[in-house]
This record gives structure tokens, sequence and C-alpha cells, in this order.
């Protein structure tokens, strides 16, 4: 009896453990839900390939401060938050007046601020309501000493 209870105890420590570990690597700014989402084209299209739309646009205020002067203030919008089987999705939709081009340094200098500030989700969905077309854009962040 006693083995089964201490078995019973060291199983509940590893998977308190376990999900604490998951939980510290998804830090970065609480998934947003329940902002009011209307329908248009892009939550159409998204809807269509299976995507659920959880929060409307969300603003991002920024802060910014240069050696100790007056502080500047800008911040980054977000299209959408959506989920897929369990995943979560920031989106981003493409805009005539800013494109994106398909290249690494565009695409990190468009998206990868989404990344960063959500690392808990699963990629950033690039959706271009003109060409009826969604992207998965997932970032990989190599830890390499290398300069």
């Amino acid at each position: 009896m006693i083995i089964l209870i201490v078995g019973f105890w060291l199983y509940l420590y590893i998977r308190n453990r376990m999900k604490g570990t998951m939980e510290s690597e998804g830090e970065g700014l609480p998934l947003p839900e329940g902002t009011p989402v209307s329908s248009d084209e892009v939550t159409r299209l998204l809807e269509e390939n299976g995507f659920k739309v959880i929060s409307g646009k969300q603003r991002i205020p920024i802060h910014i401060t240069i050696n100790e002067g007056e502080p500047l203030h800008s911040r980054l919008f977000i299209d959408y938050f959506v989920e897929q089987d369990g995943m979560y999705y920031t989106v981003k939709v493409a805009r005539e007046r800013k494109p994106m081009e398909a290249t690494g340094s565009s695409i990190r200098d468009h998206l990868l601020a989404f990344h960063l500030l959500y690392p808990q989700t699963s990629g950033v969905l690039y959706v271009d309501p003109q060409q009826q077309r969604i992207q998965c854009i997932r970032f990989q962040i190599d830890n390499e000493d290398e300069v």
C-alpha cells in the first residue's frame, strides 16, 4: 500500500513539474479571447479553411526611450487570433500599401515581432484576401553563438 501511495505521489509530482516547465516555455503576452469579431472576407476565408476566430484586432502599445531622453510611443496591431486543432495562431492581413516580399528578411521584418510577443502560438498566418490565400509562417530561432 505504501508503494502505491509513493508511486501515485511521484506521478503527481512529475506531472506538475512537467506542466510548469511547459507553461514557462510559452511565456509572452496572454492570448486574448472574447474581443468582438465582425464577419468579413478574411474571417470567412479563415473559417472556410478550418480556423476558429477567437479574437479580433488587438492593439499592443509600445513605449520607447532612447538614451534616457523623451519617451516615444508606437504600437503593433494584430488583426486576429485563431485556433485550429488546439493550436493558436496570430493573423496578419496583407495590405496593399505595405506589401511583404517572399524573402527571409522581409518576412522577418513584417512578422517576427508577433512570434516574439506570443511565443506560445504555433505560427503567424499571413492572409491575402485578394488572392484568397493563407500562408502559415513558423519561426525557429537558433541559439548559436556565431556572429
